[in-house]
């Protein structure tokens, strides 16, 4: 016991680094099985501690198995499996041949983008920080934590607050066009989250989806890991090309009222052409609609949800482009079908949302705040887009194309002269500048292009932040 070393210069209170240096002598067995330790009087009087000190450090090692106490008899060092000696060392290098599952190891080679704080230009889909009410939200949810304990304190209503389901179905039907009661919506922690349940819940290994190409590569990432077939459904300006698969899909997931990441809006032609290819192969539908409530040319257009009288159209939908991302907050239109055992599946996968924000949603809802911030967050991003696109026709004609867009808070820019987009985007990283390459939303054929979300960036920050793009563009047509 000559090695313990008690350093007080440290915030590790000194019975804690009695604990630790004698567990380590006992690991790597330089205290053998069977000794027996000082007694606590002795080691106190050694060491100039209190036998308190002592004491405790004895009862925690006690407590974990690594000595035998007995009344009246100094403690005894046990005698433990030879495997578990060098913990650290041994773990370490077994740990590196320990195999994932073929799911695991699918799940950490998906694609992500979720960007760095305090950068928004020019971020996907990033709604203006600036301009949210959080202190109308701060009020909302203070007062919901004060008195919630009796509806909130629990893991109650998990398809969802019935006050936010209601409030949603109420929004949807006259927002959206969708047709839906309370009961079938289902609150989720997200799109994503919806997307891998309804994953789980529709799809065996090896059955088809259609899914669009481009298209949004985290949903391709949960299919894929749910170990999908993904056949493409090409998407060009002319918009969805909808002949019929080889293979008959069991799922069809798309964007139709805004397609991602290009922006543009299924047309009835197509849509009809949809159900009728779901009808003849009874497949499911997912219409993701992620950004529909902001269109700049006319009317926002009903969702497809609204001329499903089958029962295929699964609507998701997500609060993260009408609030902020961090929210956390998606909601689902399941179909009757699909509403009886939602709930043990919910308590199964766990994935239902914090009571506390649902309620605090549900008040911002029906007291009138949503509304409002969406009528005002139009009318800013129509001004910001047009000014985005005035901007890029000054500083980036040389260089790229911005699509004609009808609806999104971000648009693609098409580069010229074969430029490499993920070196452009990694170029751009260095200078402070989030994009995203289009290149990453094509899997069977290619694109090349930036994906640029203009809503978050006042005029300076676009200014500022379109004049780092160039370099890092420019550099990289420099390159050999």
């Amino acid at each position: 016991m000559d090695a313990l070393i008690i350093d007080r210069t440290i915030n590790e209170p000194i019975h804690r680094q009695l604990y630790r240096q004698i567990a380590a002598m006992i690991r790597g067995r330089r205290l053998a099985p069977g000794s027996e330790l000082p007694s606590t009087r002795a080691l106190a009087e050694d060491l100039g501690l209190a036998r308190n000190t002592i004491v405790g450090a004895y009862d925690q090692l006690a407590t974990e198995g690594y000595l035998a106490s007995r009344q009246g008899a100094r403690p005894v060092v046990i005698d433990l499996p030879v495997n578990s000696t060098d913990l650290g060392s041994k773990l370490r290098a077994t740990a590196i041949h320990r195999p994932l599952s073929r799911r695991g190891e699918s799940l950490m080679q998906q694609p992500f983008h979720h960007g760095s704080p305090g950068r928004f230009a020019f971020h996907p889909g990033m709604p203006d920080p600036q301009n949210f009410p959080f202190g109308v939200w701060g009020r909302l949810l203070a007062r919901r934590a004060t008195f919630g304990a009796d509806m909130l304190f629990g893991t109650y209503h998990v398809t969802g607050l019935p006050a936010l389901k209601e409030a949603i179905a109420g929004y949807l039907t006259s927002a959206r066009g969708v047709r839906c009661s309370p009961q079938q919506i289902v609150v989720t922690t997200g799109a994503q989250a919806a997307f891998d349940l309804l994953a789980r819940l529709l799809l065996d290994p090896g059955d088809t989806v259609w899914l669009e190409e481009p298209g949004y590569y985290a949903a391709k990432a949960t299919f894929t890991v749910a170990g999908a077939n993904i056949v493409p459904l090409a998407v060009d300006r002319d918009g969805w090309q909808m002949s019929q698969p080889e293979v008959s899909p069991r799922l069809i997931y798309v964007t139709p009222a805004c397609q991602h990441p290009l922006g543009i809006t299924m047309r009835m032609d197509q849509r009809l052409r949809l159900f009728e290819i779901a009808e003849r192969n009874n497949s499911w539908i997912i219409e993701d609609d992620f950004d529909g409530e902001y269109r700049f040319q006319g009317r926002p257009v009903p969702a497809i949800q609204s001329m499903d009288y089958a029962d295929r159209v699964i609507y998701v939908g997500t609060f993260a482009k009408l609030l902020f991302p961090a929210l956390r907050l998606g909601f689902m239109v399941l179909p009757a079908a699909l509403c009886k055992g939602i709930p043990h599946a919910l308590s199964t996968t766990g994935q239902f949302a914090p009571l506390v924000l649902q309620a605090a949603l549900a008040d911002f809802i029906d007291e009138g705040h949503m509304s409002r911030h969406l009528k005002r967050m139009r009318r800013i991003y129509a001004e910001r887009r047009k000014f985005f696109y005035e901007l890029c026709e000054t500083e980036l004609a040389d260089h790229i194309t911005l699509s004609a867009a009808e609806a999104g808070i971000q648009v693609v820019a098409s580069l010229h002269e074969n430029c490499d987009d993920r070196a452009v985007v990694h170029c751009a990283d260095k200078l402070g500048v989030n994009a995203s390459p289009l290149s990453k939303y094509y899997w069977s054929s290619s694109g090349n292009g930036l994906v640029l979300g203009y809503a978050a960036c006042n005029k300076a920050e676009s200014e500022a932040g379109i004049r780092r793009l160039r370099q890092a563009i420019e550099h990289v047509r420099t390159l050999p």
